[in-house]
């Protein structure tokens, strides 16, 4: 995973892991006879990640007092793990050109709807998500901070 955030999953090689490893490119190409059962393999790990990530927003929100306020924050926590953040941009992108890959992309994508639904329901859940992922990809492409007052205003406006 170290090695699809810092170069992409385009460039991604078993060299280049099995490098990173420190492992004879044997080890990962025993274990990992294709390069997509290699990256889908670290794929479905940060899949898991993602499912708890969501059930602790999940758990955040029910109990928060002012959503957008709580959407900010937590959207402020995720992405302060740029590394990670870029990881799952990626496993986006390549659910677009990978089938295989696709349910865990809807996965992610339906996954923030979910949590949303039960406060805003379904339209503005879709549409908050949506700006939501959104926001989070500008910030990884632009490098820019978080304009908390901006998404705090927009939420509030899809919520209503």
């Amino acid at each position: 995973m170290e090695v699809i955030a810092e170069v992409g999953i385009g460039r991604t090689t078993h060299r280049a892991v099995a490098a990173r490893a420190g492992l004879p490119l044997g080890a990962t190409t025993y274990y990992f006879p294709t390069l997509d059962a290699l990256i889908e393999a670290g794929l479905h790990k940060y899949a898991a990640d993602q499912e708890a990530d969501l059930r602790r927003w999940a758990q955040r929100l029910q109990d928060a007092p002012d959503l957008a306020a709580a959407l900010v924050e937590l959207v402020d926590e995720y992405m302060s793990d740029r590394r990670r953040a870029q990881i799952e941009f990626e496993l986006c992108v390549a659910a677009g050109r990978n089938e295989a890959l696709q349910p865990l992309g809807r996965d992610w994508l339906q996954g923030l709807h979910e949590v949303l639904a039960p406060h805003v329901g379904d339209q503005p859940a879709h549409d908050i998500s949506a700006l939501l992922d959104g926001t989070m990809l500008h910030m990884l492409t632009a490098n820019r901070p978080l304009n908390g007052p901006a998404l705090r205003s927009a939420i509030r406006r899809l919520a209503s």
